[in-house]
């Protein structure tokens, strides 16, 4: 399904990249809600945002302030001339936004995974002209993203936008989320006119990572920002670990290099040309060793063999990953295209012994 989208039209937000939406995680209080939405206002932020109802991984902790919030929001947007936005879950959600006069709605990485309750949010908001922006879902799957984007296109709504947030992982090392940037990436190359938002305070989780993640999202030619900023950060209710003072975020912003992605490319197609060369040669040396390894498969097969040899597999990882390093690339990413090439490798010879 191809979908039928329209620009953002944000009023009074210019349309420059980034595009920032900031504020904090929660909405605590009146006086939360209104000191940091105008130290953002003072400092040109034109995005208000603040979460009103939050889905929390475990019960126990601070799960929104709720419908009164709404109000707070309603505030913001008469004394600041910012526009609001929250995220929204579930039907009611939405209809109490409606009515409350949000701006923009976003879809958070819980509620995107679930398709029931994303066609619940479509259904309510048939009829509407808002913006709706989605985060990706919690796991890293693109068409489950993307399947939740149709979903709110069908039921009318064209003006969407994407928040990259990253992907839950067992293994928490640097980030709270890992951004696996080939995803979002892809997800511009299938859709080129959907706007992408990066969001780094939910991929790092800490307030330090917040600046690097702005930075490499902007790099990749992302559209917008949307950032958790907080007038007392380390008081704050929820997420205090990755949310920044309105001053620090100003900084951040303030830092940031914007390289124009739609610049003329003519200067580049020398280097273009030698990447395709390159590409072309990769093709021709992994079906020379896809000839190699069926020709392995049949010896293997006359001689009875297992097609999986594992301290083979080992030893060509191992040594090709310290081979990729010694070359300037990370072992890791070596691994990985070793292990792509080795998954192919048995493919083939598992249809030359099953023949």
């Amino acid at each position: 399904m191809e979908l039928d989208l329209q620009p953002l039209a944000l009023a009074g937000v210019p349309q420059e990249r980034p595009i920032v939406i900031a504020g904090p995680c929660s909405a605590e209080t009146e006086e939360q809600v209104m000191s940091t939405a105008q130290a953002l206002a003072k400092r040109g932020t034109k995005i208000f945002r603040a979460g009103i109802w939050k889905p929390r991984t475990k019960p126990g902790g601070f799960e929104g302030i709720g419908v009164d919030g709404l109000a707070w929001m309603k505030r913001v947007k008469e004394e600041t001339g910012m526009l609001v936005a929250t995220e929204v879950a579930t039907a009611k959600h939405v209809y109490e936004c409606l009515k409350a006069g949000i701006d923009i709605l976003w879809i958070g990485a819980r509620t995107t995974a679930n398709p029931f309750a994303v066609q619940e949010i479509a259904d309510a908001l048939k009829g509407v002209d808002v913006p709706v922006l989605i985060k990706n879902p919690v796991n890293p799957d693109l068409e489950l993203w993307i399947g939740a984007m149709e979903r709110i296109n069908g039921a009318g709504l064209k003006r969407l936008a994407a928040i990259h947030r990253g992907f839950s992982s067992y293994d928490k090392k640097i980030y709270r989320n890992l951004p696996q940037w080939h995803i979002p990436i892809e997800l511009r190359r299938r859709i080129p006119d959907l706007p992408i938002f990066c969001d780094p305070s939910h991929i790092g989780g800490k307030r330090e990572l917040v600046a690097p993640l702005c930075q490499q999202a902007m790099d990749l030619g992302f559209d917008g920002l949307i950032i958790e900023s907080h007038c007392n950060p380390d008081a704050a209710w929820s997420d205090a670990s990755q949310q920044v003072t309105p001053d620090v975020l100003n900084y951040i912003l303030d830092l940031l290099v914007i390289r124009e992605g739609k610049q003329s490319t003519e200067s580049l197609g020398g280097l273009r040309n030698q990447i395709d060369e390159c590409d072309n040669q990769i093709i021709e040396v992994l079906a020379k060793r896809m000839r190699i390894c069926r020709e392995i498969g049949t010896f293997k097969k006359e001689h009875g063999m297992t097609i999986l040899q594992t301290g083979r597999y080992n030893e060509i990882l191992d040594k090709r990953g310290a081979q990729g390093a010694l070359c300037g690339m990370g072992s890791e990413f070596i691994k990985k295209v070793f292990e792509a090439i080795h998954e192919e490798s048995v493919r083939q010879q598992m249809e030359i012994i099953n023949k």
